[in-house]
């Protein structure tokens, strides 16, 4: 059920109108609309149904407040019959539309519809405007190396096809670009492109969140929420971090795409899907099936078509196109004019062996074009450890390792080392040490409370 807040000064029609709706409607009533606005600034609610006159505040006001909080938020305005040309008024100033008092629940209810469908259409155009946006240079790939070559050629052949695609590469080298460009190229780019981010999501989370939830499932479940297979019905799913996934989930993807049905949590109803899998991982997969930490029936059924992308430092050739790319996209979106990079900043650049890929070297320019007083980069915008000439992590400091330590030990050693030279970034710790940032965060727990 959608959200729905009524603001008027009177409480009973505030109770009326809860009443009549609160079995299409999570309904919110408010006497104050200052009270109404603190929600609307904490919670996603499409629907508004606010009183003219409220007290002493001015309903045209509080309009445009709930527009300037809540720019998608669709407002009905509830009038007087005197009040008419002021509803009018507030409809230029972005109500949809307003009914007149006493209500008449037949006529609200059709215009509450009318309101749903107006939120939705909204919304769709609002998630296909910030899709195009993300759509610009092939999607970003962008590289005239051998290597990037090789990926753009087997984008071009598998792109139609509906075959599960495995992307691999280390952190930070574009594995989500492939993904979108997969999506966006290809047969089914009018549907749903939906990412999930399986190291992010805790394991007890990760299982609702794609396959869904029925209303009563589990505490806090007031409603049913559709899952990240059924949004991409149609269209393309993209699991990142495939290999942070938990055993028990992996069994029910296995089912999911042998039988391309899902079954939502605390349901039994099963929901055909048509959707294209493309997963992701800067693991070692073949390994972690040997460890058992991954099905080896699930990594056959993802890995139907792999796509290789080769870290930053092995096409340092594309690292003039990529500074010329984020310059010009970035110092577009800061408002600030930076046209170029001298010869020495971009020789440091190439000089450098960007552990964390094509993502490091953005937030290096981006931080420059911040930071920079010029309209061309110098080698003293670039972070102090490029410009000495040293890697921005102390790959080359030697971790003591002795006879009858164990392996934990070991690990222990290598993990707080690097977590001290990334100054305690844990995704960099991460990338550098080639593990999820669910397993480092799993591992610190332990190493920091020992």
């Amino acid at each position: 059920m959608y959200p729905l807040i009524v603001i008027d000064d009177e409480p009973a029609i505030c109770d009326a109108l809860a009443f009549a709706l609160e079995e299409q409607y999570t309904v919110y009533t408010f006497t104050d609309p200052l009270e109404a606005l603190s929600l609307l600034s904490r919670l996603e609610v499409p629907l508004v149904l606010l009183d003219l006159k409220i007290g002493d505040h001015d309903g045209i006001e509080i309009l445009e407040e709930i527009k300037r909080v809540s720019p998608q938020t669709v407002v009905i305005i509830m009038t007087a019959y005197g009040s008419i040309p002021s509803s009018v008024d507030a409809m230029r100033k972005g109500a949809f539309y307003y009914v007149t008092k006493p209500l008449m629940m037949d006529e609200l209810e059709q215009l509450l519809l009318k309101a749903v469908e107006f939120y939705q259409l909204q919304s769709k155009v609002q998630w296909l405007s910030d899709e195009l946006d993300k759509i610009n240079n092939r999607w970003g790939l962008i590289g005239t190396s051998p290597g990037m070559q090789r990926v753009l050629a087997l984008i071009d052949k598998v792109k139609d096809i509906d075959s599960s695609v495995l992307i691999t590469g280390e952190s930070g080298t574009g594995k989500e670009l492939v993904a979108r460009a997969l999506h966006y190229q290809g047969r089914r780019q009018r549907k749903r492109f939906q990412a999930v981010n399986c190291a992010a999501i805790p394991d007890n989370l990760l299982e609702s969140e794609l396959f869904g939830y029925e209303k009563g499932a589990f505490t806090g479940a007031h409603q049913s929420k559709p899952g990240q297979f059924v949004l991409a019905d149609g269209g393309t799913i993209f699991l990142d971090e495939i290999g942070e996934m938990n055993l028990t989930v992996q069994s029910k993807l296995l089912r999911v795409i042998q039988e391309r049905r899902v079954v939502p949590l605390g349901g039994t109803k099963e929901i055909p899907v048509d959707v294209r899998i493309i997963a992701a991982t800067n693991r070692d997969l073949l390994k972690e099936v040997k460890a058992n930490r991954f099905r080896e029936d699930l990594y056959y059924r993802l890995n139907v078509i792999e796509i290789q992308l080769p870290p930053l430092r092995e096409r340092k050739g594309d690292i003039p196109l990529l500074v010329q790319h984020f310059l010009e996209k970035i110092s577009e979106q800061m408002g600030k004019p930076v046209d170029g990079i001298s010869q020495e900043a971009l020789k440091v650049l190439e000089n450098y062996s960007f552990p964390g890929n094509v993502r490091e070297l953005q937030n290096i320019i981006e931080r420059a074009i911040a930071l920079t007083t010029s309209s061309v980069l110098q080698v003293r915008d670039l972070p102090r450890e490029l410009q000495q000439g040293k890697p921005a992590l102390t790959r080359h400091t030697l971790i003591p390792v002795y006879v009858g330590e164990t392996l934990e030990e070991v690990e222990r050693k290598v993990i707080l080392h690097n977590l001290s030279a990334c100054n305690g970034n844990r995704r960099k710790t991460a990338q550098v040490i080639g593990i999820g940032e669910r397993t480092l965060r799993d591992k610190l727990k332990k190493y920091q409370e020992e």
